[in-house]
């Protein structure tokens, strides 16, 4: 197989090369034959989909037949091998970039609603009156660099507080190396003596300034701010169009895996962020 770089969510040979050990091998074919389309493409189609964000049926013909890279997508959501795989990146980021320990203890919380499209469907999604969205919501959790640790989809209507004990509870039975929580006014209440009884967690609520007119930076608030952003490079996330709420925790989950992909092993080309040189 070719490894030129067609689509500039291609994986390089060294991106590859990280993320081939941490799949599963490939389930063999009628009478134990190889299977036909190899991982690196399916994994080139899951990344070209969630940042071009088209439809499942409109990816480009020199990928493999949607409906193979759609079986490979859910099988790895429901078996764990995208869970595991987001995981062992993020250990390496952490340690790689930041010289942490891979483990984190700390983290923030925070949701951001989304519109739904018509293929939500009515019984998944609410209104957010206060952002006047109607769609579905978001709640995640990173680490203090802004590494995703859980995320979880709910309806748009769901108020913070009520969101905030199921996305502490995944966090617990995901990460209980988390002690320390930071979070926002949202999530005051009854939140914080659940959280710390039931989970052993900390939550510290980072309020504004009384003093504070207009935008202002809040200490640990704005790394959660700035991973959401990172989110929505993905055009697949700036709309909600998911059957499944889990559907869309996947699509979260596999643009926090382009991410830190990136950040691991650099592709080639202008990045997005750079300024163009003048031409003297």
């Amino acid at each position: 197989m070719s490894t030129e770089r067609r689509y500039p969510t291609d994986l390089t040979d060294r991106q590859w090369s990280i993320v081939e050990p941490l799949l599963p091998d490939a389930p063999s074919g009628p009478a134990g034959r190889p299977p036909v389309h190899s991982k690196r493409e399916i994994l080139n189609a899951i990344f070209y989909l969630n940042r071009a964000g088209c439809a499942w049926r409109m990816l480009p013909k020199d990928f493999p037949p949607w409906k193979t890279v759609y079986w490979y997508f859910s099988r790895w959501r429901d078996d764990g091998t995208l869970d595991k795989l987001h995981d062992a990146l993020r250990e390496q980021v952490r340690v790689k970039e930041e010289h942490r320990n891979p483990v984190p203890s700390a983290g923030i919380v925070d949701s951001q609603s989304v519109k739904g499209a018509d293929t939500v469907s009515a019984s998944t999604r609410g209104f957010d009156a206060g952002k006047k969205i109607n769609g579905r919501k978001r709640h995640i959790v990173v680490d203090t660099v802004g590494l995703l640790l859980v995320v979880m989809v709910t309806a748009a209507s769901v108020q913070d507080r009520d969101g905030g004990r199921g996305i502490l509870k995944r966090l617990h039975c995901a990460l209980q190396s988390v002690r320390h929580v930071f979070a926002d006014g949202g999530y005051r209440g009854r939140l914080l003596p659940i959280a710390k009884s039931a989970w052993g967690i900390v939550v510290e609520v980072v309020s504004k300034p009384a003093d504070q007119r207009g935008f202002a930076v809040l200490p640990r608030r704005w790394v959660v701010e700035r991973t959401f952003s990172w989110l929505m490079r993905w055009r697949r996330l700036v709309r909600d169009y998911e059957r499944l709420p889990a559907t869309h925790e996947a699509m979260v989950k596999w643009a926090m895996v382009g991410n830190m992909l990136n950040r691991l092993s650099p592709p080639p080309g202008p990045k997005p962020w750079a300024t163009k040189k003048k031409q003297k």
